[in-house]
């Protein structure tokens, strides 16, 4: 596995998102959960993503299960800024207060067992509270040895600049793939021009570009997906059509819709590490196994004919998580 490099932060060039081993995509098992981050670092994936919102503290409680005794295997990324309640899981809040920074730090050391973060994201930015407050806290952070890098997720361009003016950023998260292009508006060029890394979140269209869904039906009951415009009747069967199109060029090149999905992401830029989300071992096998492909010019032109900007049919959140990005 090569690695790739965060601002001043090398980790390794694809990255495991750790979110479903806890909650949203149906039915979780920690055994095998465990198993996979296992698998990973023998792979050679040492970048895991996992956040405070993420089954409500559970998943870093996973992951501090699965670094235990072996914490200088991995580069540990959480995030806060959500604030969500155990008796009302539905509901969500925002909170970048610097008084409620400090001790969503203190509560996720705590549930990961470490004494120190690698890379600390603001979940989603508060509009209540001036970055420069929140950022400064984080730094505050930073000098305290509790966290070594920041990062945000989810923000603007100009949110950035005046992030970094207050203390570097090491690394911008949101979600990019063959059918959420958004941060090639500004952020991606943002990225470069502040030597920050991009770290893109959902790189297969939150399994859709795996081409392994085929109905509506065929996802859980507790699904969050469910409720994503993307999933949801016309959008659809549009958006099969569109990942059937990716599957086709996927057969010709001897790789699946997801090795394929995966490449482009990291063919983009240098600066860029998609960390796809599983739950299971196979799947973390034939997503690294992206890591190897080389694409050519006339693979990346197929695939902007195949799915161009725009391509994909409806928003990638409802109207209220729409609200709450690039801000």
């Amino acid at each position: 596995m090569r690695t790739r490099r965060l601002g001043t932060l090398e980790v390794s060039e694809l990255g495991l998102g750790c979110m479903g081993m806890s909650e949203f995509y149906g039915p979780t098992d920690e055994g095998e959960s465990l198993a996979t981050i296992a698998r990973a670092r023998e792979l050679g994936v040492t970048f895991l993503d996992t956040a405070d919102a993420y089954g409500i503290g559970r998943n870093e409680e996973l992951v501090g299960k699965a670094v235990r005794g072996r914490r200088r295997d991995f580069v540990i990324a959480t995030k806060f800024g959500f604030v969500r309640d155990p008796a009302n899981p539905q509901a969500r809040g925002i909170n970048g207060r610097p008084e409620y920074v400090r001790s969503a730090c203190e509560r996720s050391l705590g549930r990961l067992g470490i004494e120190t973060i690698d890379l600390y994201y603001q979940h989603r930015v508060d509009p209540a509270v001036p970055i420069e407050e929140t950022v400064g806290a984080m730094a505050e952070l930073v000098r305290a040895g509790k966290v070594r890098h920041l990062g945000l997720s989810e923000a603007s361009a100009a949110t950035l600049r005046r992030a970094h003016a207050v203390h570097p950023i090491t690394a911008l998260q949101s979600e990019y793939s063959l059918w959420s292009r958004d941060p090639e508006d500004e952020l991606l060029a943002a990225c470069r021009e502040l030597a920050v890394g991009f770290v893109a979140y959902s790189p297969l269209g939150r399994g859709f570009l795996t081409g392994q869904l085929k109905r509506f039906e065929d996802l859980a009951p507790d699904d969050f997906r469910r409720n994503s415009p993307r999933f949801q009747g016309e959008n659809f069967a549009r958006n099969l059509a569109l990942v059937e199109r990716v599957g086709a060029l996927a057969r010709e090149r001897g790789v699946t819709p997801a090795q394929l999905a995966l490449a482009w992401v990291l063919a983009r830029a240098e600066h860029i590490v998609p960390i796809p989300g599983t739950k299971r071992r196979d799947r973390l096998e034939e997503n690294v196994a992206a890591t190897r492909i080389e694409l050519s010019a006339a693979d990346l032109a197929s695939l902007e004919a195949l799915a161009p900007r725009g391509a994909a049919a409806g928003d990638r959140y409802t109207a209220a998580g729409m609200a709450l990005v690039n801000r």
